[in-house]
């Protein structure tokens, strides 16, 4: 393995490994890194909240506005874009449908509905729908452990 370090004072810090394969050192270094992110700040009517990454369960999109639902099934509005907020959190978040993101660890079960949908069920009683495109790349993430 290569390192390279590149120190300009213009640009915006940023981390990119390369790897051939997920090994315990790539997790040690996101974990590393993502320590530095680990508080996301939630807003509510009256306060801001800094919520850990660890106490979110579901991060969703309700009327064109992102939410983060943590594990009192509580509802914390945050800023940015799924996609933007997908990217700077940890590799236990996966997304479940176009407008969600769930943290695995927070999965309670998937229930099974009499049509055939599918719907993520998390410790703190929140439901949400699940694609069936994203359904089946779960089982091979789950699959593949």
């Amino acid at each position: 393995m290569k390192f390279k370090l590149i120190i300009d004072q213009e640009k915006e810090e940023e981390v990119i490994v390369t790897a051939r394969s997920r090994s315990p050192l790539v997790d040690e270094i996101e974990a590393l890194i993502s320590k530095h992110s680990d508080r996301i700040p939630g807003y509510t009517e009256d306060d801001i909240k800094m919520l850990a990454v660890t106490e979110i369960e579901c991060i969703t999109v309700l009327d064109g506005r992102t939410y983060a639902i943590d594990s009192q099934n509580q509802r914390y509005r945050l800023k940015g874009r799924l996609y933007e907020l997908e990217q700077s959190l940890p590799s236990s978040f996966i997304r479940i449908n176009k407008s969600a993101l769930a943290n695995e660890t927070a999965l309670e079960r998937f229930a099974v509905a009499y049509t055939g949908a599918v719907d993520a069920v998390f410790k703190c009683g929140y439901r949400e729908y699940v694609s069936r495109r994203c359904f089946a790349q779960i089982k091979r993430r789950f699959d593949n452990k």
